[in-house]
């Protein structure tokens, strides 16, 4: 089944050098454009992540400090990203709580003003396990019959993505080919920042997703408890999420003036 697109759409997955969003580092990159008509685009490139790669990180997806050392960096290449994908809904494997918020962190560093809050994300791995709960590998070949050669290839990864989304609107009817239903069904919450740390309740209010405070409004927390604002903007959360809570924090100041 082909994608009913009302927006061109980009397929994308990251290596990078960890699992920590506020941390690490892409180190490739690979974006597969589908546009409104169906024609395909392609760009893949690596990254110099300006640190090392850890060895263990390396051993997985097989790209080395040697590989990168002249590619170039994020800074540099971040426009043309941004360009790349600019009014395009953004698709991807567990891209709801990795890939999304690794990006966008990327951006801010790179001074890339790059706005994802508009688009519509659809998080093919949460359509998976909300149908069937496998990995990757296995949702290739369990709806293409497949075997997925050359995994943690982020190409390769990348349009076994892009072919087990269109599998998956011919296995499930009750699945909408539109790329709004399909964002709502892939989220697990409605989030505030990528990270999914501050998060909307079914009131449409801001409320923090973790800690001691989980449940409670933004607002009221930083009425009550003023040093919390600190706490995190001096703590090792993503510079998205940050921007957030500034942003409610300022909302908030004004709206009292």
């Amino acid at each position: 089944m082909q994608l009913n697109l009302k927006n061109p759409i980009v397929f994308f997955d990251l290596e990078t050098t960890g699992i920590n969003i506020a941390n690490d580092r892409i180190v490739e990159i690979s974006i597969l454009k589908i546009d409104t008509d169906g024609n395909e685009e392609v760009k893949t490139m690596r990254i110099n992540p300006e640190v090392p790669i850890p060895a263990k990180t390396s051993a997985i997806h097989g790209i080395y400090d040697e590989d990168v050392k002249d590619a170039p960096t994020f800074k540099e290449v971040g426009r043309q990203l941004a360009t790349f994908m600019e009014g395009c809904d953004i698709a991807g494997y567990n891209s709801n709580k990795f890939d999304i918020p690794l990006l966008a962190e990327e951006f801010i560093r790179a001074e890339v003003d790059f706005d994802m809050t508009k688009r519509k994300f659809i998080d093919v791995q949460t359509i998976f396990h909300k149908m069937e709960k496998r990995t990757l590998e296995a949702a290739y070949k369990f709806y293409c019959d497949k075997n997925l050669d050359d995994a943690h290839s982020a190409e390769a990864d990348t349009r076994a993505t892009y072919e087990v989304l269109k599998a998956q609107l011919d296995r499930y009817s009750d699945l909408k080919n539109d790329m709004e239903w399909l964002s709502k069904f892939s989220a697990h919450n409605k989030n505030a920042d990528f990270a999914g740390r501050i998060i909307f309740n079914d009131k449409g209010v801001e409320v923090f997703n973790f800690g001691k405070y989980k449940g409670k409004p933004v607002t009221e927390v930083l009425d009550t408890d003023p040093g919390y604002y600190g706490w995190m903007m001096n703590g090792d959360f993503p510079l998205f999420t940050k921007k957030v809570l500034t942003n409610i924090k300022l909302r908030n100041a004004f709206g009292k003036g």
